[in-house]
């Protein structure tokens, strides 16, 4: 085999380096021509694809907007019926009943009453007491002593809705996230719940089916057991019955809130314990002392009561232990 001339080789080098370099010189306008094409079709891309971004974001809060106007626009609404509930007057004896629970009618309520009144009053007769005595137990005995029973009944079923409410709501969420739809979670509720939720959801479900709306239901449960925990969440089912969003969430979060609202209750009721005992000391007081005296010296202590001069004493000394009591009521009651 005949070896090539290095001459030949380089002569076809450089040939074919001429060919590559006139044939790029010739196609260059061309590629460049082709390379800003290509680029101005991909920024024309990206524009198209921007815009799009843009407008989707641009979409995103105008619903963003047009959800918290409406939420805002709620939020108005109830609260201009809560203040026309709160400028109404204090329920009646018949509200009063159904929010303690009791199935008594007012007539039957009212003859309770009387007849404490009259017992009391028979009582005072025979310990020989006087007629303006007596007439002061007649009317504490059957119009103010019921009354007082009823407040405390009611404010105990009050706390304990409290104590079983949030965990109800729990249950709601777990049965939101499980896929079942409000009705049924409020169903749970009201067949496998304690009492007085269990009763007061019961109520709900049955006002659905007497045709109220689940929002409506629920603002009428404000109705007999007024807190302001029911009314949170009658607030937060209208809102996502109108406006959407994750109502599982909300409710566990309504959950939480009312949790630390009942452990800063308690934390507020450890802290003004000292002051309650002492207001409790100084109420009690005036009337352990006549007691006592009354033991030591009957003669002495009952000149308040046949004496005129110490009826007018005894009025005016009971008016300033009420002021006084009002008082230290007020300064250790606390909102939360």
């Amino acid at each position: 085999m005949f070896g090539m001339d290095p001459i030949i080789l380089a002569i076809v080098a450089l040939a074919a380096v001429a060919a590559g370099a006139l044939g790029y010189a010739l196609m260059f306008s061309r590629i460049e021509t082709e390379k800003r094409a290509e680029s101005r079709v991909n920024r024309v891309k990206a524009a198209e694809t921007d815009q799009g971004k843009v407008k989707a974001a641009r979409d995103r809060m105008q619903e963003l907007s047009k959800r918290r106007k409406s939420v805002q626009d709620s939020l108005k609404d109830l609260e201009k019926k809560q203040q026309e509930q709160h400028k109404k007057a204090s329920p009646s004896i018949k509200a009063r009943l159904s929010q303690a629970g009791l199935s008594i009618s007012v007539f039957q309520f009212h003859l309770f009453g009387a007849l404490f009144g009259a017992f009391a009053t028979l009582v005072g007769l025979l310990a020989g007491a006087p007629l303006v005595v007596c007439l002061g137990i007649l009317f504490i005995g059957g119009v103010g002593v019921p009354r007082w029973v009823l407040g405390f009944l009611v404010k105990r079923r009050q706390n304990k809705f409290l104590e079983e409410f949030p965990n109800a709501l729990d249950v709601m969420v777990r049965s939101i996230k499980s896929g079942l739809p409000l009705t049924d979670a409020l169903r749970l509720i009201a067949a496998e719940s304690q009492e007085p939720v269990r009763g007061e959801f019961r109520r709900v479900v049955e006002s659905q089916q007497m045709g109220l709306s689940v929002p409506e239901a629920c603002v009428r449960m404000f109705n007999y057991i007024p807190l302001q925990e029911v009314n949170f969440f009658a607030i937060v089912i209208q809102i996502q019955a109108q406006a959407g969003g994750n109502l599982s969430e909300a409710l566990g979060n309504l959950s939480r809130v009312l949790r630390e609202r009942r452990k800063m209750r308690a934390k507020i009721n450890a802290l003004s314990m000292e002051a309650k005992a002492s207001a409790a000391i100084i109420g009690s007081l005036p009337f352990v002392v006549t007691f006592l005296v009354y033991l030591t010296s009957p003669q002495y202590i009952m000149l308040l009561f046949t004496d005129p001069r110490g009826n007018l004493i005894i009025g005016l000394s009971f008016v300033w232990m009420s002021i006084g009591i009002f008082v230290m009521r007020q300064m250790i009651n606390f909102d939360i």
